[in-house]
């Protein structure tokens, strides 16, 4: 029986589950390859030992930047073993993140894939770090495979105490073992410390909205080096379920090996949502007149599951007609991996129109401008404590910032707690359009274009105006580019009125384009190009 209280590291997490379930699988890839949970343990086991071996011990700071396989999850257990300092980096970061990374977080080693997808990782880490040999940060390239060694030598793993005070977990001042690093197309990014008591909550967290079971195959198709990653292997350990693990995401591909494996839970992001019912639209579509009624796209799949931007309630009620499952959605950041979760249990109102409840352990405050605490149904801003809840960044000056008087971290969320519990996120801070001073959420106007049948995508930013400040255009991907009339703004505004959007928030501009430009881990819209393509127009 699980008992997370007993339970302070992520290897023990790893030595319980082994012993659990012992000859069951944990993880399928997508070229027939397979490991058992205990089979993890031992290999986890061999490679601390061969990584021990090149000087990596307690406290070693590592980098790693890795694609999503088996191996990246071996080498990350791996590291946990030995209690080093772990720094996931995502393989599409390049000379400019890297070097700032490396830099800000004093990575000592760093793991890399060699040649990957036609780059050289190597080089780049080389030439970004100013290393040469035996000098600098020491590249470590496991094309070849990870190093391996005799597990007999290994000091005993107990959990470590950081000496420098920090932020108490669970009663412990537990030491940093993760620095992840939050991902932006401006800013610098921030260093984000971690231990493996506030991951685990999270994953527990998340386990426990999804009650999962070892009947269920869950999937992992977003990059690793998220700090999704860990949270869903945690959710796994914890429940004892496997899972199908791809280098990346292609929806055709993904969904072909979903069914070859029955995996009964996917997702990730909305994004992931989005790609999963244009693939079963398109099948449908190939499929000869006369052939009979096609059936899901996965047969197997009852649960999409995923999180990192607005899910909206156009989007969960069409994916859950064609794909024929449950689609639960929720809310965390590299900050708190799980803050919110929906569960299989809620009802549609709930799931379409919120991100669920606060999962196990996690306490959310709404405040408002003054700092006081809202009401219930009043918005405001989303504050948080709980277990998940990251130690502190790696930068003082931001801590102190993101922390209020009595404790809580202001994430830049806008949200209400509704009377049945459930959270309603209504936008970001950042991401309010002002309009001749009416404060104007974007992601309102963009769950109501949703439902519009001619729009598949869209996003709303605003543009500097002369006269009103900002003004409001909605960027949209049509369902049929070449539809005969075209899409035109007043056809959406006649739409966004029926529907009840006040006149101030009407956009005032259209534009259409083939694809929303996306980025970062979970294929977020990247809403900074999309107002530098456009500020110049309208």
């Amino acid at each position: 029986m699980f008992e997370p209280a007993r339970i302070r590291t992520l290897w023990e997490l790893v030595e319980y589950r082994a012993r659990a379930s012992r000859g069951e699988p944990m993880f399928f890839d997508g070229d027939g390859r397979s490991i058992t949970f205990d089979g993890m343990r031992d290999e986890a086991l061999r490679a601390a030992a061969g990584l021990r071996a090149l000087g990596i011990g307690a406290g070693t700071r590592v980098a790693w930047q890795l694609p999503t396989r088996i191996g990246t999850v071996v080498a990350s257990l791996a590291l946990a073993r030995l209690g080093a300092v772990q720094i996931p980096v995502i393989t599409q970061h390049r000379e400019r993140e890297v070097g700032f990374i490396l830099a800000a977080s004093g990575a000592e080693y760093v793991l890399v894939p060699g040649v990957w997808r036609g780059f050289d990782h190597t080089a780049m880490v080389r030439e970004v770090a100013g290393c040469g040999d035996g000098d600098g940060v020491r590249v470590v390239s496991v094309a070849g495979g990870l190093p391996r060694g005799d597990p007999a030598g290994l000091p005993d793993a107990s959990p470590g105490a950081s000496p420098g005070g920090g932020r108490r977990v669970s009663g412990v001042d537990e030491a940093t073992t993760w620095i992840y690093h939050t991902s932006g197309t401006t800013a610098s990014p921030k260093g984000v410390e971690h231990t493996d008591a506030t991951l685990i909550a999270g994953g527990v967290g998340l386990a426990t909205a999804l009650g999962m079971s070892a009947r269920d195959v869950g999937s992992i198709a977003f990059p690793y080096a998220h700090i999704a990653g860990p949270d869903y292997v945690i959710a796994m350990l914890v429940s004892g379920f496997p899972a199908v693990i791809l280098d990346s995401f292609e929806p055709g591909r993904a969904a072909d090996v979903y069914r070859r494996r029955g995996v009964t839970m996917a997702g990730g992001s909305t994004a992931f949502y989005q790609a999963f019912l244009d693939e079963s639209r398109r099948r449908r579509g190939q499929r000869p007149e006369g052939a009979g009624p096609a059936g899901p796209l996965i047969p197997s799949l009852r649960l999409l599951s995923g999180g990192g931007a607005p899910l909206p309630p156009e989007l969960y009620a069409a994916a859950g007609r064609e794909l024929e499952c449950a689609l639960v959605h929720g809310y965390g950041m590299t900050e708190c991996p799980m803050i919110a979760m929906g569960t299989p249990y809620d009802s549609d109102e709930q799931l379409a129109h919120t991100v669920g409840r606060p999962v196990v352990g996690a306490e959310i405050r709404i405040a408002r401008p003054d700092g006081s605490e809202a009401a219930t149904g009043e918005a405001g801003e989303v504050t948080l404590k709980g277990r998940m809840l990251f130690r502190r960044y790696t930068d003082p000056a931001l801590t102190a910032a993101a922390f209020d008087a009595h404790g809580y971290f202001h994430t830049g969320d806008l949200g209400r707690i509704r009377p049945d519990g459930h959270l309603v996120l209504t936008g970001r801070l950042k991401d309010i359009i002002i309009r001749k001073g009416e404060n104007i959420s974007a992601q309102e106007i963009e769950d109501l274009l949703h439902t519009h049948p001619a729009v598949a995508e869209a996003a709303v930013i605003g543009l500097p105006d002369r006269e009103r400040g900002e003004r409001v255009c909605a960027v949209v991907r049509p369902v049929d580019p070449a539809a005969d009339p075209p899409l035109t703004l007043g056809a959406l505004t006649a739409h966004l009125r029926a529907a009840g959007l006040m006149v101030q928030k009407l956009p005032e501009q259209l534009e259409t384009v083939d694809e929303l430009p996306r980025g970062g881990p979970l294929n977020k819209v990247l809403k900074g190009v999309l107002r530098r393509r456009f500020a110049a127009l309208g």
